[in-house]
């Protein structure tokens, strides 16, 4: 297909979804909002479905395992259909008779997706149940190889809306294996576009003249305080940076231990599965080929990642994850940023102030904005980490990658694409979730006037520094 036929092709696709999001808002409902929200949760979390997905993603990505992509299918849209089955998402929301304001929920129309191969099934699933409970239509544009399973999650929606009388149109992808023009186009002609992955596509988002959600780059470090209970620490750290292969931006990349624990923490990481690697160079000769990371390590089952590191006779059978000794930081140490792979980089701190001047080195290399962890007993070394470090999220006692992005023992909104702030280029620092895909009308009503005089304003202040 040819560069205009390409562009006409995206152009159609918006037009369908466009009229369709139009009959979906003029015979709009709460009610039928939350059947289209609950028919597109329902298509991947049937078992035999969600188990074809999960499957389908491994089979045609690399990345990954079944097992936890299953779980991570299930329960980020069980947790997602939780967080939005009591929100209010059409006709009057509020009204105030102390302000006279009276908001109205509004749809924004059509929304376009740019969703990554990490996962190719939970991501766009995530976008099409908060677009739809909004009243919008959606069109995805899923990465090259996230399209089989992106086609399967569609087919598998469309089964579903046939049964509960939705248009199909409602949600659609970009088809064939996708095209840098394709995608912009897409990006161009949507009403809002939200993009996770590729920060190329992030900043094609940010210039498209469209109003655009996009998420930062992960690059999560992980604190080991004195007070920490540390066998508790490892268990969490083990599930986390192994759960689906590390294909996570949640998942952890490295943990600053303070010196008084190092020795005992790691041995509870051996005890978990953590085998403690003292020279770096064994792994990034192997993790790194001419400046990219090896596609035999990264996102593979430990024996896979283990094989193609060279590493067989050097760390004991059952090894779960490699944790790496280093002390660099920055662009000539490749240790010290994502690694998308069950490698864990170790940094020893001498005491809590040295952890956290560690972190934010860390952070200002890559990650900043997205998230940090810490495992402690003592409270004041939260707030300080969190005033200190360019951080969206601090993470408290608990496996990093299943905490950020929501979790049934937390209070953060179910997503799996997280805004990092100005830190990370971003316009928001929460998780990106169903309020961002809804607007609002106001009508305002007159109220008696509340003029207050220059006095009960600056009273304070000229009490102070004088008028």
């Amino acid at each position: 297909m040819n560069a205009p036929d390409a562009l006409a092709e995206v152009d159609a696709i918006v037009a369908r979804a466009r009229a369709a999001q139009a009959r979906f808002e003029a015979g709009g409902s709460q009610a039928l909002y939350d059947r289209a929200a609950l028919a597109a949760g329902w298509a991947i979390m049937d078992p035999d479905r969600n188990r074809h997905l999960a499957e389908l993603a491994v089979e045609t990505t690399g990345l990954g395992n079944v097992p936890d992509k299953i779980t991570k299918n299930h329960r980020k849209t069980l947790g997602l259909l939780r967080d939005i089955s009591s929100a209010r998402t059409y006709g009057v929301i509020k009204d105030d008779p102390a302000t006279g304001i009276t908001e109205i929920a509004r749809p924004i129309g059509v929304i376009g997706a740019v969703v990554p191969s990490t996962n190719p099934g939970a991501t766009p699933a995530n976008n099409i149940i908060n677009a739809l409970k909004c009243g919008n239509a959606i069109v995805v544009s899923p990465s090259p190889k996230g399209v089989p399973t992106c086609e399967a999650l569609l087919d598998y929606i469309h089964a579903e809306f046939d049964k509960a009388g939705i248009d199909r149109d409602l949600v659609q992808m970009i088809p064939g294996r996708g095209s840098k023009d394709k995608t912009q186009r897409l990006l161009e002609i949507s009403d809002l576009i939200v993009v996770t992955g590729s920060q190329n596509n992030v900043r094609r988002a940010y210039t498209s003249g469209t109003p655009a959600l996009a998420v930062g780059a992960g690059n999560v470090t992980v604190i080991v305080d004195s007070t920490a209970d540390l066998a508790a620490a490892a268990d969490k750290i083990c599930a986390s940076k192994t759960f689906d292969n590390a294909t996570s931006c949640s998942s952890e990349n490295s943990v600053v231990v303070l010196d008084a624990v190092y020795d005992a923490f790691v041995d509870e990481m051996a005890r978990t599965g953590g085998a403690l690697v003292r020279d770096e160079t064994k792994v990034t000769d192997k993790l790194w080929v001419k400046g990219h990371l090896n596609p035999a390590a990264i996102a593979r089952d430990a024996d896979e990642m283990i094989a193609a590191l060279g590493l067989e006779n050097d760390v004991p059978a059952g090894t779960k994850y490699i944790a790496v000794e280093s002390r660099g930081i920055g662009s000539d140490h490749p240790l010290s940023g994502e690694k998308l792979s069950r490698v864990l980089t170790v940094y020893r701190a001498a005491d809590f102030d040295a952890a956290v001047r560690i972190t934010r080195d860390i952070q200002l290399h890559q990650g900043r904005g997205h998230s940090v962890g810490i495992h402690t007993a003592d409270d004041d070394h939260i707030l300080t980490l969190a005033k200190a470090i360019p951080t969206s999220r601090v993470i408290v006692n608990q496996a990093h990658t299943f905490a950020t992005g929501g979790a049934f023992t937390n209070g953060m909104p179910f997503s799996l694409s997280m805004g990092c702030g100005s830190w990370g280029g971003n316009s928001i620092d929460t998780n990106v979730h169903w309020r961002h895909f809804m607007q609002t009308t106001k009508i305002v009503r007159e109220i008696p006037g509340h003029e207050p005089a220059p006095e009960e304003i600056f009273a304070g202040y000229w009490a102070e520094v004088g008028k």
